[in-house]
């Protein structure tokens, strides 16, 4: 009888049952899939859902229906980066239609980063039991995803989980805060999703 291989990183977006929370540290990111879509944000194209954000945005579906809470909190340094802009608006709109649970944290200019959380520390936790850390090189390009099973790290992750929020702001709040970037959403094309 041969033992069943233990689940990786993928399997565990199917597998959780109560809740998958993500924390974003960095104010822009690469070698994640979105180049495309980037593009045609910067370009001033129509908005690009590309094959692998549908397969999220079903995943997120699919998930949020079963009861799964999906949330993701990310700390931004103000002003935004171009890519933030994007981020906010192309990337999170579909996310939070689809029933994704997103927080800002918002860091103003001059003011200290929040001491309840890390930088430079990315993270998914998945029913507050099982953590994987994301790895990015100096440029913020995704390097690796390694899951850590260290009790004293996951305890630390889910610490750093409820502070993040407990301090964030909800993404419609922080959008409409914005005009800027509450035009661009506004003029997103939800049919298209």
């Amino acid at each position: 009888m041969s033992a069943s291989p233990s689940p990786g990183f993928d399997d565990y977006f199917e597998l959780a049952e109560v809740d998958i929370f993500r924390l974003e540290t960095l104010q822009s990111y690469g070698n994640s899939g979105e180049d495309p879509a980037l593009a045609a944000f910067e370009a001033g194209e129509p908005h690009l859902i590309t094959p692998g954000k549908r397969e999220w945005l079903a995943l997120v579906r699919d998930r949020t229906a079963t009861g799964c809470a999906m949330q993701r909190v990310h700390i931004l340094r103000e002003p935004i980066t171009a890519y933030l802009r994007f981020e906010l608006t192309w990337g999170y709109l579909p996310n939070v239609e689809a029933g994704e649970e997103i927080g800002i944290i918002p860091v103003p200019p001059g003011k200290p980063w929040p001491t309840e959380l890390p930088e430079r520390t990315d993270f998914w936790l998945f029913d507050l039991t099982v953590l994987y850390a994301m790895r990015y090189d100096r440029a913020n390009a995704w390097m690796a995803t390694e899951q850590v099973t260290k009790p004293r790290a996951i305890e630390q992750a889910r610490r750093w989980r409820e502070a993040a929020l407990r301090l964030a702001v909800p993404w419609h709040d922080y959008i409409d805060s914005h005009p800027q970037l509450a035009r661009i959403v506004s003029e997103g094309d939800l049919a298209a999703f």
